[in-house]
Formats: C-alpha cells, sequence, structure tokens
C-alpha cells in the first residue's frame, strides 16, 4: 500500500512539472497560438518544384489567407520543394515557405521568416487523413517534451500550374515553424552540420525522444545522423534532441512506408526500440513522467475525432495503449526496451 502511494505521488508530481516545463515551449507567435485550422490559397506548379534539386532556388508566389476577421488577405512568398522520398514519390511534395519580414509585418505571420507546408502524398482521402494523423504526432509530441515543433493545422486550396489547364484541389495540411525559432525559445541554437554522439546528447532529452519514436512506431530517424532529428545546443552545452517527421510511423501507416533491412521487421506497426542505453534512472523518470502524460496524451488524440471519426480514433488510442501497456508492465518493459538498448 505504502509503495502504491509512493507510486501515485511521484507520478502526480511529475505531472505538475510536465504541466509548467512543457508550457514553455511552445511558441508565443500569433501562427501558432490557435488550433483552428488556417485557410490558406497557394499557386505553383508540381512539377517546377520537384524538378528544381537545389535548395537555394526558390519560386516566388502569393499566399493568399484568411484572417480571423474573415476577410482574405495574402503576402509574397518564395517556394521550393523539401525532402527527399515525398519529393520523388509525391504527386505534391512537401514545401518551404520564406517570407520577407517586410510582407510578414501585420499580418498572422509576422515573426516567421521560414516554414514548412506538409501536404497530403495524392489528392485523395487516405492522404488527407494521413496528414491529420502525423499533426495528431506533432501534438503528442507537445505532451512529453519541453521542446518540439509548433504547428498549425491547414484548410489548403492548392492550385496546380504544371499544365496548361491548371487545377485547383482541396486538401488538408500543417505548418511547422521553422527550427532556429525552436532554438531561440530556450536561447539556445541548432548545432548543425555536427554529428553529435550518442553520449553527447543530454541524458534525459534523448530518452524523452527515444520512447516517443517507439511509442508511435517510428523507425525512420536518426539523433547521431541528425536525420529527421535536429539537435539543439544550450548555453550549457547541452545537447537537445528534436524530432519531425512522422508520416513513416506506425501511427500514420502510410501506404508508402517501408521498413529498414536492419530491422527485424515486416511491417512499420511493429515497434522495435532504438534508443541507446541510459542510466536507470533516466529511463525510471521518462518511464513515470510518460505514465502521468497517458491520459493527457488521450485526451489530445480523442480531439482529432471530428477530422478522423470515432473507428479511427478508438484505432489510435488502442495501438498507444499498448505502448502503455508495456511501460505498466515491468518484465514487458524490460524485454521490449531495456534489452533492446542499443550500445553502438
Amino acid at each position: 500500500m505504502k509503495n502504491q502511494l509512493k507510486i501515485n505521488l511521484t507520478l502526480f508530481l511529475v505531472l505538475i512539472f510536465q504541466g509548467f516545463a512543457f508550457a514553455q515551449g511552445k511558441s508565443d507567435l500569433p501562427l501558432f497560438n490557435s488550433e483552428d485550422a488556417i485557410e490558406l490559397r497557394l499557386s505553383f506548379s508540381s512539377k517546377e518544384l520537384k524538378k528544381e534539386k537545389a535548395d537555394s532556388v526558390y519560386f516566388p508566389s502569393i499566399m493568399h489567407f484568411r484572417t480571423s476577421g474573415g476577410e482574405w488577405d495574402s503576402i509574397k512568398v518564395d517556394l521550393r520543394a523539401r525532402g527527399n522520398f515525398r519529393r520523388n514519390q509525391c504527386f505534391f511534395p512537401p514545401i518551404r515557405i520564406k517570407v520577407k519580414k517586410k510582407d510578414s509585418n501585420g499580418t498572422i505571420f509576422e515573426g516567421n521568416k521560414a516554414l514548412k507546408l506538409v501536404v497530403p502524398c495524392k489528392n485523395a482521402k487516405a492522404d488527407n487523413d494521413q496528414i491529420v494523423k502525423e499533426l495528431l504526432c506533432y501534438k503528442l509530441n507537445e505532451q512529453v517534451t519541453p521542446h518540439f515543433f509548433s504547428t498549425r493545422s491547414v484548410n489548403l486550396t492548392l492550385t496546380d500550374e504544371g499544365s496548361k489547364n491548371p487545377k485547383s484541389y482541396e486538401l488538408k495540411a500543417f505548418l511547422i515553424e521553422d527550427d532556429d525559432l525552436v532554438a531561440e525559445r530556450a536561447d539556445s541554437k541548432i548545432a548543425k552540420g555536427k554529428q553529435i554522439l550518442p553520449g553527447r546528447l543530454q541524458e534525459v532529452a534523448a530518452v524523452r525522444i527515444d520512447f516517443f519514436e517507439f511509442m508511435i512506431a517510428n523507425t525512420d530517424w536518426s539523433s547521431v545522423a541528425q536525420h529527421n532529428i535536429k539537435v539543439m545546443q544550450t548555453p550549457n552545452n547541452d545537447f537537445i534532441p528534436i524530432a519531425y517527421d512522422f508520416d513513416m510511423s506506425g501511427i500514420v501507416h502510410a501506404y508508402y512506408s517501408t521498413t529498414s533491412e536492419l530491422l527485424n521487421i515486416s511491417s512499420v506497426r511493429e515497434r522495435v526500440y532504438r534508443g541507446f542505453c541510459r542510466s536507470d534512472a533516466a529511463m525510471q523518470q521518462v518511464r513515470e513522467e510518460y505514465l502521468a502524460s497517458e491520459s493527457k496524451i488521450m485526451e489530445v488524440v480523442d480531439g482529432f475525432e471530428p477530422e478522423l471519426g470515432s473507428k479511427e480514433v478508438a484505432d489510435i488510442k488502442k495501438y498507444l495503449g499498448e505502448f502503455f501497456d508495456i511501460l505498466k508492465n515491468d518484465k514487458q518493459f524490460n524485454e521490449q526496451i531495456l534489452s533492446k538498448c542499443r550500445t553502438s
């Protein structure tokens, strides 16, 4: 009885701490201060964007957006395709948007010099649903770490000008803030172009990301190679991993997702722990943090029911519940996490 009370008190204190500390990580810019979808209209040639491989080449465009008062406004932007896999495999490429300060001042985009726009792979309901589920992953990430990318849901009218007869599409999409803004909130900087050895990463921060990727069943990432991970260097020379790009995860379960030949799994729905071995204190601390966050995580999933439907939400909660079952069971926790951690 005493042990159970001790566990419950620990979880309560962890939850109180998380509610304070993790809330500090959210952007205070107007664009990311609402959970409501913003309406955007954007025109470009998908063919031209995908064909241009140089990261320095952008294409000028006009981005129209509906203001909070219901009127339409617009700003000048520059666009380029980003990513490798989706650029090559999808009809619509993910997009990087550059905005000049003089153009964004006084608009909802003020303070954002660069943004990522994540769009469906193709024009189909399944693709729109996958975008919503990837956005959900970003929102879940907010619950388990104080350092994350802020996002904003988008109802996008995209006009593809890549043919003689331009065609418009109504798509679900979302915006992601620039990594430099994430670092600025922590008075830090992004460690660009550096290979960070596992031992250099701040231990608890690394375990939080390791658990998160395991929770959503994502194996398409690497802190060392900074693949779908940005690493932030703090004034104290701590290195903090920040996760992004979750389309290959088991939760999203995109039809184009693949598994690595290096992993002994046949489906992206199979979880495999890819974190490095850390101290028992760090592993247990993060384990307790996640257990304390379970109800909030499920609440976030429930919030996506209007877009995903009750059946999809129930399936996602069941899938996440299997992760929490592992954390609650010492034997499973040892077998699927502690004994699977990497040493090299």
